[in-house]
């Protein structure tokens, strides 16, 4: 029985897919970025249906990231196992400023995905996207380096270290194994093997629309590598009628069943912009007869909005989800900013979410905010808000939020006349309030509803939670979008809510449910 699935296979913010099999059961890691807890693990039977299973950086005493710039962070893990051990590697990248990064690398290990994880291991600095490849009783980190020298190409190339897993340390010194190909931005570096051969698997192009994956391959895990003829395997540069564009960033598995498998980032772009941010798509792909692969369903790489999988299994297309606080705690899908949500102040308490107020929405500190990945591009997010703001200072609502320089705010605070909700819009850092609307001081709660159909976004309010208005101009979703902002974009639009202390006084928010809807078909 051959099922067809269709593309993306994790929708909404989940880039850098590091796809791994261990018996029967599948996991997907990708990145978070600023995002915390770090690093999405997604878990599956088949490869149709995924769920979160775990995050594997919870500890913000071990994973520091306060005050980082927008998509800095966590980049790029790769998951992988061996002796009985579930080993990831990701990069923390504190700078991403002219010709510098500052990139360290960390690997963590735990006997089960769900964790505990261990406390990370410091393997090095010299560039990101590391991977670990197991062979037989060796181990060896993968990573692309980077070159700080103006007149020197910035993304170098591959290095390739032996790791002893005893002594929990790099040995001997990196080798230089490939300059990757006249693609350039060589990154993503991965290896497997098989037969009598090393493939190495990169990312090249860049991460926009020029994105693909290419091959090479050796003898010898050093070297020399030889690059496939046909390069790019994947593409959707120059493809026509492409639906999955930036296509690139693999990684490839055998399956149960003896089928290969690459997963890959993607997106699904509206007039070129990435409201959802990349996401992750499997392909089919085949062996030649000369010891290549490529996408089984094309020669060109393009790829496909569908693959097949050998068993039968429903995909559940639509991802709405009703959170009721009286009943249930925060589920794996929300996340918060740069820290934990108990040092952010925020907790399940009462029957309700409680947040404690933070820094203003544009700070990189301290912030109070809840979030999920917008996963559909015709969906509502819906809340009921209980807040008392004392004065101007107090700030509370709800956001459609892709980093703190561009993000739409229906918020509620106090000015002289009594407290009231507007909406605000951050688009690259200019900032526009809609007229205000006051709030009847016997009104304790507050419910808010974000509409969002593909590039257009519309919020509105209500005092009986059965009457809705609109609040503020229809917005432009392509604002909240990997393309639309000042400097790099790697994330994807985000639903939630925040609690704002700018006076510094202690203020709290609650709020009741969150109810997100997504309007496309099973």
């Amino acid at each position: 029985m051959i099922m067809n699935v269709k593309n993306p296979v994790l929708k909404g913010f989940n880039p850098d897919p590091s796809l791994l099999r261990v018996g029967d059961d599948y996991y997907i890691a990708t990145s978070t970025f600023e995002w915390f807890p770090g690093v999405c693990i997604h878990h599956s039977k088949n490869l149709v249906n995924w769920e979160i299973a775990s995050y594997a950086l919870t500890d913000d005493k071990a994973v520091d990231m306060t005050g980082l710039d927008m998509s800095c962070g966590i980049w790029a893990p790769n998951l992988t196992y061996a002796d009985g051990l579930f080993y990831l590697v990701y990069t923390i990248v504190y700078t991403d400023r002219q010709r510098y990064k500052d990139t360290h690398n960390f690997l963590v290990t735990a006997p089960d995905v769900r964790g505990p994880w261990s406390e990370p291991v410091v393997l090095n600095r010299s560039g990101f996207d590391p991977s670990l490849f197991h062979d037989g009783a060796k181990k060896y980190l993968v990573n692309m380096v980077i070159d700080h020298r103006v007149n020197e190409t910035r993304f170098s190339g591959v290095d390739v270290q032996e790791y002893d897993a005893k002594s929990r340390k790099l040995v001997g010194m990196p080798v230089r194994v490939s300059a990757g190909t006249e693609r350039t931005d060589t990154e993503g570096p991965n290896i497997f093997k098989r037969g009598e051969y090393y493939y190495l698997v990169l990312a090249e192009g860049g991460t926009r629309y020029d994105h693909c994956t290419t091959v090479l391959r050796a003898r010898d895990v050093y070297g020399p590598y030889e690059e496939y003829p046909n390069n790019p395997v994947l593409t959707s540069s120059k493809q026509e009628d492409c639906l999955l564009e930036r296509a690139g960033h693999s990684q490839v598995i055998e399956g149960t069943k003896g089928q290969w498998y690459m997963a890959h980032l993607c997106s699904r772009p509206i007039k070129k912009n990435s409201i959802l941010g990349r996401e992750t798509g499997i392909q089919n792909i085949e062996w030649t007869d000369d010891g290549w692969f490529r996408i089984s369903a094309n020669e060109t790489g393009k790829p496909e909005i569908m693959f097949s999988v050998p068993e039968e299994e429903k995909q559940r297309r639509n991802l709405s989800q009703f959170v009721d606080f009286s009943k249930e705690g925060l589920p794996l899908d929300y996340m918060t900013l740069r820290r934990s949500f108990e040092t952010n102040g925020i907790e399940v308490r009462d029957g309700a979410l409680q947040i404690r107020g933070g820094a203003s929405v544009m700070s990189k500190y301290f912030q109070g905010l809840v979030a999920r990945r917008q996963q559909c591009l015709d969906c509502d997010f819906e809340t009921a808000m209980e807040f008392q703001p004392r004065h101007l200072n107090h700030i509370a609502g709800m956001l459609i939020y892709y980093n703190y320089d561009n993000n739409y705010y229906l918020k509620m605070t106090r000015a002289h006349e009594g407290k009231f909700i507007a909406v605000s819009a951050t688009v690259n850092k200019e900032l526009t309030d809609s007229k205000p609307i006051y709030v009847p001081e016997d009104v304790d709660t507050i419910y808010m509803r974000a509409q969002i159909r593909q590039e257009e976004l519309q919020y509105y309010y209500s005092f009986d939670g059965k009457d809705y208005l609109s609040i503020g101009d229809v917005l432009d979703m392509k604002n909240i979008s990997d393309e639309h902002i000042m400097g790099n974009g790697f994330t994807g639009s985000m639903l939630g809510v925040n609690c704002c202390d700018v006076q510094g006084d202690g203020v709290y928010s609650k709020f009741l449910y969150f109810n997100y809807v997504e309007y496309e078909e099973e």
